[in-house]
């Protein structure tokens, strides 16, 4: 009786240091997730103030912020105004056919309609001045807008 006694306590210690050393090695998980979270929202901040000083105004940079899912509509809104401020103009047409600098933009306009934290007010303040700046360019800017918000997930 004894011995049986023995080996369950035995097995129930080591069920618990099990148990607890598992939660040892998951809290450091999170811990080293959690940190890297706050890395990543500072360096969202620091490309915000680069943004703001104008220092990045380059056009792929820029792309790279809209593509980042987990940039704020803040964040968003500043780098497509930096687009149109800084790259707003497209080339003239090539006849009928746009011309290939034109796809970064449908891009963009994809990219945007797409993203989680962009609203109407953004996708269409950035429609109306890139329509303005580049009129014969309209139908496919529509285009571009109509295929982007028509893949959204409902």
């Amino acid at each position: 009786m004894e011995t049986e006694f023995i080996i369950k306590t035995i097995i129930g210690l080591i069920v618990i240091l099990a148990f607890l050393i598992f939660l040892l090695l998951l809290q450091p998980k999170n811990k080293r997730q959690r940190q890297q979270d706050n890395l990543h929202v500072a360096e969202i901040k620091k490309d915000t103030k680069e943004e703001n000083s104008s220092a990045n105004t380059d056009l792929f940079y820029l792309v790279d912020i809209i593509k980042n899912k987990k940039s704020s509509a803040d964040t968003l809104s500043e780098a497509l105004e930096l687009i149109i401020k800084h790259h707003g103009q497209v080339h003239k047409k090539l006849g009928l056919r746009p011309h290939p600098d034109f796809d970064t933009y449908i891009d963009i306009l994809f990219t945007i309609c797409r993203h989680p934290n962009a609203n109407k007010d953004i996708i269409i303040t950035f429609d109306r001045e890139l329509e303005k700046l580049n009129p014969e360019y309209k139908q496919e800017i529509n285009e571009a807008i109509a295929k982007g918000l028509n893949s959204r997930g409902l």
